[in-house]
């Protein structure tokens, strides 16, 4: 693959919205003759800045201009591909303000896909199984326009953490059950105004 060329290809993709790739979308995308001429190329273009290797086998566009907020979560999209993930446990809490503690750099994220702890340019992303079905996962999970992933419902975020084992003295019961308190509100609120 020539430079140029690649540039211009992951150009029109960062116009279209994504700039994380799997090694296999890359290899669609540049579609080289032999495994040695692509693998070549791949390592020429982080050689030469326009690729960043963010995990095993996922790439991010170095020059793209889309917002880097959540790309620590396009990332765990990437190497979740095909599984249900939502961001939970302490991160999830941690947005809630239900808990003391805000994790730093790094992102608790549950999956149907196997439990494992990568390390990224953006932090640490750590994932962990869930048995949890598609139905439960997407009634206790809320979808936020321009999220990669979901987040979990303050109740379900609580729940996986009891589930997992973890640390439930961060947890502030008051704010929690606030919480609650207003979520409660706001769905009663909403099916009011439907009828």
């Amino acid at each position: 693959m020539k430079t140029v060329e690649a540039i211009k290809v992951l150009w029109e993709w960062d116009r279209r919205g994504r700039a994380v790739f799997a090694v296999e979308d890359l290899r669609k995308m540049f579609p080289e003759r032999s495994h040695k001429t692509f693998a070549e190329g791949l390592r020429r273009l982080v050689l030469q800045g326009f690729l960043e290797r963010a995990a095993r086998g996922v790439y991010v566009n170095s020059l793209s201009r889309l917002s880097k907020r959540y790309r620590i979560e396009e990332v765990a999209v990437c190497l979740r591909r095909g599984e249900y993930s939502y961001v939970s446990l302490e991160s999830a809490l941690a947005e809630y303000g239900a808990i003391s503690q805000i994790p730093m750099s790094r992102i608790t994220v549950m999956t149907t896909g196997r439990s494992a702890e990568i390390r990224t340019p953006y932090g640490v992303i750590e994932f962990t199984h869930t048995s949890r079905g598609e139905r439960d996962i997407l009634n206790s999970t809320i979808f936020m326009e321009g999220r990669p992933l979901r987040i979990a419902r303050v109740e379900a975020a609580l729940r996986d953490l009891r589930r997992v084992g973890r640390n439930l003295g961060m947890v502030n019961e008051e704010y929690y059950q606030e919480i609650l308190e207003e979520q409660a509100a706001a769905r009663i609120d909403s099916s009011n105004s439907v009828t």
